[in-house]
């Protein structure tokens, strides 16, 4: 294919299909911004601002990664936009798991403070702290903007100076390391260690 045109034509989507495939990233910075803002007000439809902000994010990062997959005669608008449709409602879908998961656990125990119970769950977070505490240094730091300081991926990129693409694998890889310790402790406890475990694995996941 012949060099794309200085404006890529955002209707010829076989054009700009070829364009991504051989890793054009002019042509991806173009769609980026041309989708970027109708695709937020999509998705804002179904999740708050910052969560819509990141979900865009993570689409458009898919869409580079993926790049070389896409095939020509893909609507490329369509894809985008089918894309943050399902994780937006993947997204209320997990937060609805974690909002009764954690309504279950505070009434069956909000009266059993004083119950041995009561000091295992305090437990669980000592080793919830000690496996955060085992992250990689650049791993913990980004984990640790996006949950508690409740960042996107882009702002932590900004801040951080390095690619929201580096964020979302510090992040992930935070993620795997985080429910591999807390896995290891399930066989060796009570059933409430395995409710509370689950749940607090599950809190990780959605962030």
């Amino acid at each position: 294919m012949g060099p794309i045109s200085q404006t890529p034509n955002i209707d010829n989507n076989k054009e700009i299909i070829e364009a991504l495939n051989e890793g054009n990233e002019a042509v991806f910075d173009y769609v980026y911004r041309y989708y970027f803002r109708s695709l937020y007000g999509f998705c804002s439809q179904y999740v708050l601002s910052a969560e819509a902000e990141e979900i865009v994010q993570d689409t458009m990062i898919w869409l580079w990664e993926n790049r070389k997959q896409l095939i020509a005669t893909l609507k490329l608008k369509s894809l985008l936009f089918t894309i943050v449709r399902n994780k937006a409602l993947n997204r209320i879908s997990h937060q609805k798991v974690k909002s009764k998961v954690h309504l279950e656990i505070t009434e069956k125990y909000e009266k059993e403070f004083t119950s041995p119970d009561f000091y295992l769950y305090n437990e669980l977070f000592v080793i919830y702290k000690n496996a955060l505490d085992k992250l990689p240094k650049n791993f913990r730091q980004a984990f640790e903007m996006n949950r508690n300081e409740e960042l996107t991926h882009k702002e932590i990129a900004e801040k951080l100076r390095v690619s929201p693409q580096t964020v979302n694998y510090r992040i992930s890889g935070a993620l795997k390391i985080l429910r591999i310790e807390l896995k290891e402790y399930l066989p060796l406890t009570s059933s409430l260690l395995v409710e509370i475990s689950l749940f607090i694995i599950t809190s990780t996941y959605l962030l």
